[in-house]
């Protein structure tokens, strides 16, 4: 078994990547450009590490390097190679998807990190494994590791509905009536112009990610959180892609009042990005109704849709599923 580190701002995509990423169905974050992207508008940039068994893939492993002080610029420097660094196994805009290995083989795993720590060098203090589906828990803990649940826990939609009335039958009366009222509300708004769909090149993706960001701040920061905002470039290139649905609701003057973007996959498609510039409490629940809609017609298995608003997801039949962190300290790093 061979690994090896790669930095999308400097290096080319590994070899075989593309292939591994479409056969493997990995979300759109992973796609090499992407990755560099976002490295290069972030101010812990994300590495990928790739594990092979002779030429063939075998897992691979998103890796923030973080550096204290490095403040908010973004692309920062090959720089401060004398200060303590933490690698944090994270995918930036995924949640619980910071590594991926088909086998469910704890030494692949292992070997990953080994990757990452020759790659760093002795001042990795430790790695941090964040957001990690307690299902998955096994793979990364162990002697010495500490593993502590997080909260809240992720939100997902089993999708046992034969059809649209099914799910609504299987919601409390008071909800049911909720989101009959809200379609009826949507749909007889003249200044409301609803669209959904992929590949969108109507949509400012700058605009967007300002809209996004204003959101955010409205919550405060999450502690120890490593991620730069959403960059505006970032967020054009996804939602042009053929595999990411972005639902708007604009204005008849072509404003955007409220916007999501939906991962779209064969098995769990991702509600991934929310945000709205005023209190339209009733966009965001019909904003996962469209979503779960989809997945329903679409025959998919489950929806995911984050962490946050537990409650106004478990009233739409969302279930939480458990997620931990695990912290590793830097001479247990591969071992």
């Amino acid at each position: 078994m061979t690994v090896s580190v790669h930095d999308p701002r400097h290096d080319p995509p590994p070899s075989g990547w593309s292939d591994f990423v479409t056969r493997q169905h990995l979300y759109p974050p992973w796609e090499y450009g992407l990755l560099g992207m976002e490295a290069w508008l972030s101010r812990n940039p994300p590495l990928l590490a790739v594990a092979r068994s002779g030429d063939e893939i075998i897992g691979a492993m998103a890796v923030l390097v973080c550096v204290p002080g490095r403040g908010d610029r973004y692309a920062p420097s090959r720089t401060h190679r004398l200060v303590p660094k933490i690698a944090q196994v994270y995918q930036p805009w995924l949640g619980g998807e910071g590594f991926f290995v088909p086998s469910g083989d704890q030494d692949v795993v292992r070997a990953l990190e080994r990757g990452v720590r020759a790659h760093v060098g002795p001042l990795l203090a430790g790695l941090v494994y964040r957001n990690v589906p307690v299902s998955l828990a096994p793979l990364v803990s162990g002697r010495g590791r500490l593993v502590r649940r997080v909260t809240p826990a992720a939100s997902v939609l089993e999708n046992t509905f034969a059809d649209e009335d099914e799910w609504l039958a299987s919601l409390s009366r008071n909800r049911r009536k909720n989101i009959r009222r809200v379609d009826r509300l949507v749909a007889a708004d003249p200044s409301l112009v609803v669209r959904f769909g992929p590949g969108r090149t109507d949509v400012d993706g700058v605009a967007l990610a300002g809209m996004l960001r204003t959101h955010r701040a409205k919550f405060g920061r999450q502690p120890f959180d490593p991620r730069t905002p959403v960059a505006g470039a970032y967020l054009a290139e996804v939602v042009r892609r053929p595999d990411v649905h972005t639902l708007t609701y604009s204005d008849v003057d072509g404003q955007v009042l409220a916007f999501s973007t939906y991962l779209d996959h064969p098995v769990t498609p991702i509600l991934q990005f929310w945000a709205s510039r005023e209190d339209r409490g009733h966009l965001y629940f019909d904003c996962h109704a469209r979503a779960i809609r989809h997945v329903i017609a679409g025959g998919r298995k489950e929806l995911s849709a984050g962490r946050g608003k537990s409650t106004e997801k478990g009233s739409l039949g969302f279930g939480a599923r458990p997620m931990c962190v695990v912290g590793v300290p830097g001479p247990l790093v591969g071992r």
